[in-house]
């Protein structure tokens, strides 16, 4: 089995969490320096949420600043756009920026939004 893992900066993990698991991600509990915390997306998919001097001793160069530049869109699947929808809404509720209205190509209907750090995510349905 292969799974994926983002890894992604935050401010605040507290924050970063709470925002997550409003959005029905699960966490595991934070690295024994509190540095870090590892959000369950999906069977093979972890999101790795990371205070920015840990983030930097991953890669090396500083965190860059999301509302200036982007450097990952995360794109989550749906099961249908009524869901796409009632997911982006959660995010807007839980303390997201929503990035607009759905956008319909008939075969995919997608919809984003900007969470409290500023990373881009959308979620998308394909066919439903």
């Amino acid at each position: 089995m292969t799974i994926t893992f983002v890894n992604l900066p935050v401010r605040d993990l507290t924050v970063a969490v709470t925002f997550f698991r409003a959005l029905g991600f699960t966490a595991d509990d934070p690295a024994p320096d509190g540095t870090s915390i590892a959000l369950t997306l999906g069977a093979d998919t972890r999101l790795m949420l990371h205070v920015p001097p840990a983030f930097t001793a991953y890669t090396g160069v500083p965190v860059t600043d999301p509302a200036t530049s982007r450097e990952v869109i995360i794109g989550l699947s749906a099961e249908s756009r009524q869901q796409v929808d009632d997911l982006v809404d959660r995010a807007v509720a839980a303390g997201g920026e929503s990035l607009g209205g759905g956008q319909d190509q008939g075969w995919l209907y997608m919809r984003g939004f900007r969470d409290p750090d500023g990373h881009q995510w959308s979620y998308l349905s394909m066919g439903g």
